[in-house]
């Protein structure tokens, strides 16, 4: 498992909730100034410099409860509110969509490349505001001088941790089954021909070397694939060529986008956290979520700018959502309490285990925390 994961599944994840936002938010006519708003504001506090400092510091990727909690937070920074149905489909399209990503790369470094096309959409949609638009920046700049010098046997244990956390996540999505890139049973459909990767020859010779090392004899043979060689490496720097159309905005063309499970009523599995024999990592890596989470201030509900946005085409399919999500209490198996900032004896052993040192640094210092002060 590689520690330097967790940075590019955040941003990469960030990148398509942002797409996804935009799209809806035009679908649904929000006035350009509270679309405008809601757009910089979950930039500016997902790229929080604080956060951002915490976040490439070499550490494990947090499990898909964590980071769908943290998503969760992210998308109600602003006036927008998302009901529980909506928020299931928006989890699930960006996941599934960046694990389409990752399987598709042709090169693990090409992961870099996928990044960095979330990078130049999400600095186009802040270009209005200097201040948040320098954050990207400062994400940029981060992203070169720890990702810009690894090998690429790195990049291939970065790909492995993603496409570990993206294991048994298989959601239909219309986009790609339009495309025929993806089975009816939530599996993506790979393809045998196409471009290769920069500096790959096209298959379909075998080459024969004598003990001189020259090339005694050539052999051509069916590869029984199309295929064709990049003209050009892609580039990293901050306006460049990215080459790869992957971590482009797909929903660009207007096209609806549907995130679907099976018809039947979904009945949850129960989880580590409600066995009989939880999960200790599990459980400790929770609650620690829930300490970091402990100061995270809370939007006023029913503020008069908020609004309400819908993932789904209609009212209707979002309430039939609804009511096929298995009961809250399946999400629910530790409780975090935002009110309280008091570490108990417990909590304190298990952030022990995490070996987290002690600090001058007030709470204000807290990973998730970090996240509240761009608000």
């Amino acid at each position: 498992m590689s520690l330097r994961t967790l940075p590019l599944l955040f941003i990469n994840l960030g990148g398509e909730m942002m797409y996804i936002l935009d799209q809806r938010l035009r679908a649904q006519n929000i006035p350009p100034d509270k679309a405008k708003k809601v757009l910089h504001d979950i930039v500016g506090t997902m790229f929080n410099r604080r956060f951002m400092d915490e976040l490439f510091k070499p550490q494990e990727a947090y499990s898909k409860k964590a980071m769908r909690t943290v998503f969760d937070r992210l998308a109600h920074a602003s006036i927008m509110r998302l009901n529980s149905a909506s928020m299931d489909k928006l989890y699930d399209l960006m996941t599934m969509a960046f694990k389409y990503q990752v399987s598709l790369c042709l090169r693990p470094s090409d992961i870099m490349l996928v990044t960095l096309n979330h990078m130049d959409a999400m600095r186009t949609f802040v270009e209005e505001a200097p201040a948040i638009k320098a954050q990207v920046d400062n994400v940029f700049r981060l992203l070169i001088t720890n990702y810009s010098e690894l090998s690429q046997g790195e990049f291939h244990l970065i790909r492995q941790t993603l496409l570990g956390f993206f294991q048994d996540m298989h959601i239909r999505v219309s986009i790609f089954l339009k495309d025929k890139v993806q089975n009816t049973n939530g599996r993506f459909v790979l393809p045998c021909s196409g471009p290769l990767p920069f500096g790959a020859e096209i298959p379909g010779t075998i080459r024969l070397y004598n003990a001189d090392g020259n090339m005694s004899k050539s052999v051509n043979f069916p590869s029984g694939g199309t295929y064709s060689g990049p003209v050009k490496e892609g580039s990293t720097e901050i306006r460049g060529d990215r080459v790869t159309k992957l971590g482009t905005n797909m929903y660009s063309l207007s096209r609806p986008v549907e995130a679907s499970l099976p018809t039947s009523k979904v009945t949850a599995a129960p989880s580590d956290l409600e066995s009989n024999n939880p999960d200790p990592v599990a459980k400790a890596e929770l609650n620690l979520l829930a300490h970091l989470m402990g100061g995270i201030k809370e939007t006023k509900a029913g503020q008069k700018s908020e609004f309400r946005l819908n993932l789904f085409s209609t009212d209707e399919e979002e309430e039939q959502a609804a009511a096929m999500r298995p009961p809250d209490e399946s999400y629910n198996v530790v409780n975090i309490d935002a009110s309280k900032k008091q570490q108990s004896e417990e909590l304190s052993k298990i952030m022990g285990d995490f070996h987290i040192e002690s600090s001058d640094t007030n709470a204000d210092d807290d990973l998730l925390e970090l996240m509240d002060s761009a608000y």
